[in-house]
């Protein structure tokens, strides 16, 4: 029919129109499509509400002019009464450069498996700031929302412009955050942006967290803070010259008093030479022996020591008993197989070391070339282990120092944020330029023992008798070791302070090591320089203690088991070095016989004849040092120490001041005499200690702890709006360790004018 298909189309006219009707059901989809529709152009502060399912998408559009000068940020508020999880309110903004997306309800995990559900969720959309040459710039912001929930998710949304957003300096800005609503404040000329961020729980900063089965965690979704920030200028530069001139001035004071007393000493030195105070030459080379202590020696005086006058295996005759002259120290061909190498030395060692008397001669009598050979292995040594170890750390802590500059997190590195002076890259430069100490001493040291090593080869190659017979034989080896170990100190403390942490304090620390070790050592070797430890099992045990520190840092916080085992190990090494020490090198650990003798010893001495110990003095040390590390290693065991590596430091620390005092002690009671030099020095070193300690205590920092609760140890700088105190403890513990090792180096200065059989061993 020819009226058919005009008919059809008056039919299909209504069902036409109802589908082009607003109320109808494909709506959602032309309102995701159509631009023109009214829905896309939406309001700022303004509460949108709706519905959104599986096939159901709400688009809003918001635009804005920016004008140069003006910055206005825009903050997206989304709200839902949903708490399915498995069908959350999908929230995506679309700007011309970025998109950022979340979920409502927002999902944070807790601790102990606690979860938090926010439903109210706002983020801060950073804008493109328009400058004079770009003009007017207008802003375009997409906001869909989503879900794919099958019955609907219904949902709120608010978008504010933010006209405080950027920071200024010394004024204060008051705004609040919570755990899903954190606050982003941006610095004028995009320097830099700070975002602060709430947490849910307060373990993260407070570091300890209850459980409580019944426990209403509502109050942790209402949390809010109420924030109050100010920027403030940083330090001047004339302040940065002002720190660094005065560094430099401090210690090179210290230089130019040194050189003074080496010009007062050679002044001296020179008088004295020309008065012939010290006696006439005989032709020789030689010093006439005019002296009054060498002139007067009474027969008795060598009680306890070999008689010199026949040539005992291995003895090297000095020039004034008939035997080869000394010769250099650069005599490369000795080697010290030379000695121990003789069929009876053994036996010869058993009969000198287990006198109840020893003198300096009877433990002194090896090829002093040899002996300072051996020293020497000490100073290359320590410099090969610093390369090897500082280069490491450098590339470390470097990387940390990156890691923070993209990262902007606060939290990697424990600084004393209240006095904290950022230079170029370094975030804190305060903390590394007051190691600078450590540096300097180290290397003036370095040259004091230079002098003296020079002065001492030209009193050898003189064939001065005082330098060959008379005093504490002069090996500069440790010295030269201990002088690189300060100065490496001072590196690696600078390294740790780039970013101050849990995991690299073992840097601060390990030099400090090495530095009592070798303090202890070199007490040692002054009485006893023939029997004193090599430089590889000296290092050896320091790699050894710096393991075990690694794994008390790592294990001992909470592992019973380690405390155990530690506690074994450093009790039955005391006993083991103690026997050693008390028997002087004689007493074989090697076998199984070592039990049988130990308590035949001890049957024989203290139950059989109950009789004094044969070398009291050494007994009366050895069980005041046992009982030292007896209840060191009793309190780790009860408390468990967390910062394991300052412990293992206060062991060594403690060590080594009961020997110094004890070789003080022994020194006054064997009538020898203390010198102004060495005096004064040890006068000096108690004092700086002292105030040293006292600013080492004023905590700053703590990684033992959060990031939150280390800055709230956090105080102002006090020394020159630029240092603060632990970098006062920098510059005084710097001063400490080198008046320390003066003290090392001039103790016994007294006895180079008193024969080495006279001179008692303790």
């Amino acid at each position: 029919m020819p009226g058919c298909p005009r008919l059809a189309l008056i039919c299909a006219l209504p069902w036409l129109l109802r589908a082009a009707a607003p109320g109808s059901p494909a709506q959602p989809l032309a309102r995701r499509r159509d631009p023109r529709d009214p829905a896309r152009g939406a309001d700022f502060d303004h509460v949108y509400s709706g519905v959104v399912n599986l096939s159901t998408e709400n688009i809003y559009s918001f635009n804005y002019t920016s004008h140069p000068g003006q910055v206005y940020a825009v903050r997206v508020y989304v709200n839902s009464s949903s708490e399915n999880l498995d069908y959350p309110v999908l929230v995506v903004v679309r700007q011309q450069k970025e998109v950022l997306s979340w979920q409502v309800p927002l999902l944070f995990q807790g601790l102990y498996q606690k979860t938090y559900n926010y439903q109210e969720v706002s983020r801060t959309l950073c804008p493109s700031e328009a400058t004079n040459e770009t003009g007017p710039l207008e802003q375009l912001i997409f906001v869909d929302i989503a879900s794919m929930a099958p019955l609907g998710a219904q949902y709120k949304l608010l978008v504010t412009k933010i006209k405080h957003f950027q920071l200024q300096t010394n004024v204060a800005l008051r705004f609040t955050a919570s755990p899903s609503q954190p606050q982003k404040k941006d610095f004028p000329g995009e320097q830099f942006f700070v975002v602060f961020v709430i947490k849910p729980e307060d373990y993260a900063c407070g570091g300890s967290f209850f459980i409580q089965e019944k426990e209403n965690q509502t109050w942790n979704l209402q949390r809010t803070k109420n924030l109050k920030v100010t920027i403030v200028p940083s330090i001047k530069e004339s302040v940065f010259v002002k720190a660094v001139l005065l560094s430099f001035l401090i210690f090179f004071s210290f230089y130019l008093g040194c050189l003074l007393i080496a010009l007062v000493h050679y002044i001296r030195f020179q008088r004295k030479s020309i008065d012939g105070s010290f006696g006439s030459s005989d032709g020789s080379g030689n010093m006439a022996v005019s002296h009054p202590i060498a002139a007067s020696t009474p027969e008795g005086s060598n009680y306890g020591t070999i008689d010199e006058s026949g040539s005992s295996p291995g003895r090297q005759m000095s020039s004034s008993d008939g035997g080869q002259p000394c010769q250099s120290d650069t005599d490369s061909s000795v080697e010290e197989s030379d000695f121990d190498t003789m069929p009876d030395i053994e036996s010869d060692k058993n009969v000198i070391r287990t006198k109840m008397f020893l003198y300096l001669s009877d433990l002194s009598r090896k090829d002093r070339r040899i002996i300072s050979k051996k020293y020497k292995i000490y100073f290359w040594n320590i410099i090969t282990i610093a390369v090897f170890y500082a280069l490491p750390v450098i590339q470390l802590v470097i990387t940390y120092q990156t890691v923070v500059n993209v990262t902007g997190n606060q939290d990697i590195c424990y600084y004393n944020f209240l006095c904290a002076h950022p230079l170029g890259v370094l975030s804190a430069f305060n903390n590394i330029l007051s190691n600078l100490g450590h540096v300097l001493l180290g290397f003036l040291f370095l040259l004091i023992v230079l002098r003296r090593d020079i002065l001492h080869r030209r009193a050898l190659e003189a064939k001065d008798i005082f330098a060959m017979e008379y005093g504490i034989p002069k090996h500069f080896g440790l010295f030269y070791a201990m002088g690189i170990a300060l100065m490496m100190e001072g590196v690696l403390s600078a390294c740790y302070h780039i970013c101050p942490n849990y995991s690299n304090f073992q840097f601060d620390t390990s030099f400090m090591y090495m530095i009592a070790g070798l303090c202890m050592l070199k007490l040692y070797q002054t009485r006893h320089p023939d029997i004193n430890a090599s430089a590889y099992a000296a290092y050896a045990s320091f790699a050894l203690v710096i393991t075990l520190t690694v794994l008390g840092v790592v294990f001992g916080k909470n592992d019973v088991w380690f405390w155990v085992i530690f506690s074994a190990i450093h009790i039955l090494a005391s006993l083991a070095l103690s026997t050693q020490i008390y028997y002087m090198g004689r007493f074989k650990i090697a076998d199984l016989g070592i039990f049988r003798r130990a308590a035949m010893v001890l049957y024989t001495d203290f139950i059989h004849q109950c009789s004094r110990p044969l070398y009291m003095d050494r007994m009366v040390l050895l069980i005041v040092g046992n009982l030292v590390n007896w209840s060191f290693a009793l309190f780790g065991l009860i408390y468990r120490p967390r910062d394991f590596a300052s412990y293992m430091l206060g062991i060594f620390i403690c060590n080594l001041l009961l020997y110094l005092a004890f070789y003080i002690i022994m020194k006054l009671r064997s009538s020898e005499k203390v010198l102004p030099i060495p005096l004064f020095c040890i006068l000096a070193t108690a004092v700086v200690w002292a105030a040293a300690l006292y600013f080492f205590f004023q905590n700053l920092s703590s990684w033992e702890r959060t990031p939150a609760e280390s800055r709230e140890k956090n105080r102002e700088c006090v020394l020159l709006d630029f240092f603060d105190d632990h970098d006062i403890w920098h510059f005084l513990s710097a001063t400490a360790l080198f008046f320390s090792f003066l003290v090392l180096l001039t103790l016994d200065d007294d006895l180079d004018v008193v024969r080495r059989d006279q001179i008692p061993v303790f």
